[in-house]
């Protein structure tokens, strides 16, 4: 029988909310080719004496929000993912989680498993829509460690899984238990992307003139901004709301050349028109993290209650759910 190895990898956090380790996790992060896309001079410059001194205290500050007693959620909901797998998988496959930045590290995993002497391994990146700065990168550095193993095994990665029935599923049973018919407004928010990283994914046609919102396949395969906006559509459609009744909107935005809609700008629209409930939904997060529990549910749901609306509920992530694990088997298989 083969020995098989399922890696689960996540974006990372923090080993601690402090500047220490907060500041450690943004070097490493911000550091990547891939997710600052600059010449190198003008992103060593950029990211190490601008952005992550001026911005490190207020980031320690965001994740002191988020820490709760057992740690940061991205960790511990890994941990008890990867427990949960591991028992519904029993020895058919060994199940390791590592984070791409932070602990515990990609690279640390890795050198853990070499001697183990897999036979195969599959490398799911737990991103629904396929980045550059986010899978690419965990591919790009699972290939580069791998191959100066002396022996090499199988790998397998999956790319992206949004269209995959069994993570749609999961996904609309978490929003359904929200009775999103209640809501006057539903709004799938996905992590925002500088829109010239976007641009790179379309080598066929004129990304300036392109509709991504409606996914022209020529294209849109593996473009970010399209997969997206076909997540919203695949998710409205098992939950039964009209296209009236949702909106696909970006957050976490660092400029105006990011993708847009923006989040924050949608919901001062929906109270101009009226729309004084809303549900949240982030089906480009599996876990809840920053982005979701700080971003949306305390930042955006202050701003928006304070500016007049009366609700704005977000949807729990799919987290370390009997449901995910069991889509996650689905999609791994």
């Amino acid at each position: 029988m083969k020995k098989k190895l399922i890696l689960l990898v996540n974006v990372g956090t923090p080993e601690k909310p402090n500047v220490k380790y907060v500041g450690k996790y943004l070097l490493q992060f911000l550091n990547d080719r891939r997710v600052i896309d600059l010449p190198w001079l003008m992103q060593k410059i950029l990211v190490n004496l601008i952005i992550v001194p001026f911005r490190v205290t207020k980031s320690v500050k965001l994740y002191k929000e988020l820490w709760t007693v057992k740690g940061s959620p991205l960790y511990f909901y890994q941990k008890s993912l990867v427990s949960k797998l591991q028992i519904k998988l029993k020895d058919e496959y060994t199940v390791v989680g590592a984070m791409r930045y932070g602990t515990p590290s990609l690279k640390k995993i890795l050198d853990q498993v070499k001697n183990e002497h897999f036979d195969e391994i599959r490398v799911l990146p737990l991103y629904p829509q396929f980045a550059s700065s986010t899978t690419g990168s965990v591919h790009e550095f699972v290939m580069s460690e791998i191959s100066n193993w002396e022996v090499i095994p199988e790998v397998r990665f999956i790319s992206q899984f949004y269209s995959h029935p069994a993570y749609i599923k999961a996904f609309t049973e978490r929003i359904k238990s929200y009775h999103p018919e209640n809501f006057d407004q539903v709004l799938f928010s996905f992590h925002g992307l500088p829109v010239r990283q976007v641009k790179k994914a379309h080598p066929v046609v004129n990304p300036d003139v392109c509709d991504c919102e409606r996914m022209m396949p020529e294209h849109g395969r593996f473009c970010y901004k399209a997969t997206c906006f076909d997540t919203s559509r695949l998710l409205a459609k098992k939950i039964n709301i009209s296209q009236e009744n949702y909106t696909t909107t970006f957050q976490s935005r660092f400029s105006n050349n990011w993708l847009a809609p923006f989040t924050d700008v949608v919901l001062d629209e929906a109270l101009s028109k009226g729309q004084r409930k809303i549900l949240i939904v982030a089906p480009s997060f599996v876990t809840d993290c920053l982005e979701t529990t700080v971003e949306i549910e305390k930042t955006y749901k202050q701003a928006f209650i304070k500016s007049g609306g009366e609700e704005l509920v977000m949807v729990e992530s799919l987290n370390d759910t009997d449901e995910w694990v069991d889509a996650l088997i689905e999609i791994l298989q």
